[in-house]
């Protein structure tokens, strides 16, 4: 399961943006994107792909319960172009794609690891991914661009943040998240919210205790939004073979020709 907006975006950071294709168009998201396809491939071999997707012209129920949600993000057009190309790319894998109106990537990898009956592995640099994770689910997240992934299973969400997986967002309503324009409680930070759920165990208990009355409702609401919806709609998650033929031609077609060469050579490893 694949944060396709998280690891777009490192991909464009991470290669030149002189990398063009067909007519000149940017592709540099798209050739590290394809190329991060076939290396985890190679690497796990897994029984389905599902890569899940943001859609930027729509918001979601989180900015409309608190409007300040992930204000400030700008993006580049040359990001924003392939961003609009990437799951059309993932298709001619033989990929599944989710993306709807209102929904955010994180949703659609929440539901996927619900649903999924055998052991599930969610690639993200999202570290609310974190709470996902169990002795079935395992967080793989890149450390240096997306060429290199670290395994996050139970005992490093415990190392990193000092809580349980579950409490994950619970901890992030406390502690609040910058990136995400979550406030949190003033003057609480990860060691005072690891430390007060260790002694309660969640942040209805916090609450129930009498802590941040005040501001028990708006704490609530960040809880709800830190929360990755597992009842977003997927498409039919089945095992399968990549169609290797199928995304040489979208990669030649888009004038990738690098990408399609190597996609090629992965064709001809794999019969």
């Amino acid at each position: 399961m694949i944060d396709g907006d998280s690891l777009a975006h490192r991909a464009y950071h991470a290669l030149p943006k002189s990398i063009t294709g067909r007519a000149g168009r940017p592709a540099n998201a798209l050739v590290g994107f394809g190329n991060f396809l076939l290396r985890l491939w190679e690497s796990e071999r897994p029984a389905a792909v599902l890569v899940g997707w943001d859609t930027l012209e729509a918001l979601t129920y989180r900015n409309e319960a608190l409007p300040g949600y992930q204000s400030g993000r700008v993006f580049e057009d040359s990001i924003v172009e392939q961003l609009a190309v990437l799951p059309e790319l993932v298709r001619s894998f033989g990929f599944a794609v989710a993306k709807a109106p209102g929904y955010e990537a994180d949703d659609f990898l929440a539901a996927a690891a619900a649903r999924w009956a055998g052991p599930v592995l969610v690639t993200t640099s999202d570290r609310d991914a974190f709470q996902l994770v169990s002795d079935r689910v395992t967080v793989l997240q890149p450390v240096k661009g997306v060429s290199e992934l670290a395994r996050i299973g139970p005992g490093e969400v415990r190392e990193r943040y000092g809580v349980e997986p579950a409490q994950v967002p619970d901890f992030i309503a406390l502690r609040g998240d910058s990136s995400d324009r979550i406030p949190g409680v003033p003057g609480v930070g990860p060691k005072t919210a690891a430390n007060l759920l260790a002694q309660h165990g969640s942040l209805e208990a916090i609450l129930d205790a009498g802590r941040f009355e005040p501001i028990a409702d708006e704490l609530r609401l960040y809880k709800q939004i830190a929360t990755m919806d597992s009842t977003a709609p997927l498409p039919d998650l089945r095992p399968g073979d990549p169609d290797w033929a199928g995304a040489e031609a979208a990669a030649r077609e888009l004038g990738l020709a690098g990408l399609a060469r190597r996609i090629g050579e992965q064709a001809a490893a794999w019969s």
